[in-house]
């Protein structure tokens, strides 16, 4: 029987690998279709292949990778059609989520909120790539929804997130600078930090229906 030191050491290098595979995959630096090798990963991450198949079933959960009997595990394809229907529960938790997060999240969150506003606010946009304005835009969205302190409403939102993420780069070529995108997070996180559930819950609400129209335009 594992001791609880092993245990913990065990979940550590699942939640590790989870993350690197997670932000590879919706950055599609693993591209869609591609196969799985578990070896492969085990060896660059050096860690073991348990916790490697742990992070794939979590990833199986997330819609990011799906596997085969005698197949094995591959990347999930990257389908536009599902922007609408991802859409319309983004813009039904969205602004939950925002609303929730100002009128719940204790000081130490708020301060870091802040904090990340400040740096949008400090970003040299034109110098910057889509990829690495996306970056921020994947950091925000994920900050806010901890902020809730509500599992129930952050898990499913960081998985649409993470799936819209993936249209998103799908489409990097054909969208101008999204640096405008991504500076509309500062006047938020400044709006969720003072508190002002109402007015956080407007920002989502015409943030989400901008990037969707800004996302069909360039399909």
């Amino acid at each position: 029987m594992k001791t609880a030191e092993e245990v913990g050491e065990y979940v550590s290098l699942a939640e590790r690998a989870y993350g690197i595979l997670r932000d590879r995959l919706v950055m599609l630096e693993i591209p869609p279709g591609a196969p799985i090798n578990e070896g492969a990963l085990a060896t660059e991450l050096g860690i073991g292949r348990t916790p490697i198949r742990e992070s794939l079933k979590k990833l199986e959960v997330d819609h990011l990778v799906v596997s085969y009997p005698r197949r094995g595990t591959f990347a999930t394809a990257v389908d536009i059609k599902d922007l609408a229907s991802i859409s319309d529960v983004r813009r039904a938790l969205e602004p939950l989520a925002a609303a929730k997060a100002a009128a719940n999240a204790p000081a130490a969150v708020r301060k870091r909120l802040l904090e990340k506003a400040e740096q949008i606010e400090a970003l040299d946009i034109e110098s910057m790539t889509n990829r690495e304005l996306l970056e921020y835009d994947l950091a925000v969205h994920r900050m806010i929804y901890s902020a809730v302190d509500n599992p129930h409403l952050e898990e499913p939102l960081v998985r649409l997130d993470n799936l819209v993420t993936r249209i998103w780069v799908m489409v990097f070529d054909r969208l101008p600078s999204v640096g405008e995108h991504v500076r509309e997070h500062s006047t938020l996180l400044r709006t969720i930090a003072s508190g002002d559930a109402e007015e956080a819950e407007l920002l989502v609400r015409d943030h989400v229906h901008n990037f969707e129209m800004a996302m069909r335009g360039a399909l």
